[in-house]
């Protein structure tokens, strides 16, 4: 098998459990790159909360960013694709989000916004369930989540629910599940995603090959979570890291090491060189 991409998520997979890269992930990936292989960024993050220290590596020109909503050109920072949710379903999900009491996300235009109430909590340590540095550096406060969700309704990416209760969010599966025209999927043991009906990692790289010209074959794709899942099976190699859900690791045709073991790293050496 010739590896010409490889698509790697982030949080929990490429990156370690403090959210950092290697230097020997690094030095794999700066190798891979070398060889002439598309190294492309598939995560749930948006645009604006891509670490410095991966966009940074010369060589990755392409990232699939808020679960698939859109594809960014990280040299030019043109946006080659972008698949965000019905303005429809939009309203419908503040409607029922509205109801609720549970720290919401809205990604719109490659950034990522919270309801200001949550985002000071965070930052005082009242809230101690989300990452108290990550979310002061990515996140930007509104006074009204779901007001600026209706505001922003043609150009929403994402909508991430968060949850302090896991039997919150086994509750709230089936109540999110009926909104019309949505993908639920789940990157974090404590939070629910929603996107449009069409929106997801695979999508996007089905999209970019169709771009670059690379067959399905010669996809290497690595991941942890539920929404890796379809990203994983369009891909050629499957590879689920050692630290990855169960139903990741299901449909893996690879396991390799964990996060915190280089098992990126690890599966890109097997593989590709």
């Amino acid at each position: 098998m010739t590896i010409k991409l490889i698509a790697l998520d982030l949080d929990g997979t490429t990156l370690n459990s403090k959210g950092r890269l290697t230097e020997r992930t690094r030095n794999v990936l700066e190798k891979a790159i070398s060889k002439g292989i598309n190294v492309v960024i598939a995560t749930g993050r948006c645009y604006s909360a891509l670490p410095e220290e991966i966009i940074g590596i010369c060589g990755i020109q392409y990232a699939l960013t808020s679960n698939g909503a859109q594809i960014k050109d990280l040299r030019s920072g043109e946006t080659l694709m972008s698949n965000c949710m019905d303005p429809f379903s939009v309203e419908e999900s503040a409607d029922v989000l509205s109801r609720y009491d549970y720290m919401t996300e809205v990604f719109t235009d490659g950034k990522a916004y919270i309801e200001k109430k949550n985002y000071d909590e965070i930052a005082s340590g009242g809230i101690t369930y989300r990452y108290r540095d990550y979310v002061l550096r990515t996140r930007n406060p509104v006074e009204d989540a779901m007001g600026f969700m209706i505001e922003h309704k043609d150009a929403i990416e994402n909508i991430n629910i968060f949850f302090d209760d896991q039997e919150d969010k086994k509750r709230m599966w089936r109540v999110l599940s009926e909104i019309s025209n949505v993908t639920v999927t789940s990157s974090l043991d404590n939070n629910w995603e929603l996107g449009g009906a069409t929106t997801s990692k695979a999508a996007a790289l089905e999209e970019l090959c169709h771009i670059l010209d690379v067959h399905k074959k010669e996809i290497m794709a690595c991941g942890d979570s539920l929404n890796d899942k379809d990203m994983l099976m369009e891909a050629g190699l499957p590879v689920a890291v050692g630290n990855a859900k169960d139903v990741i690791k299901e449909i893996a045709s690879y396991i390799t090491g964990t996060n915190n073991e280089d098992g990126v790293a690890e599966a890109i050496e097997k593989f590709a060189f």
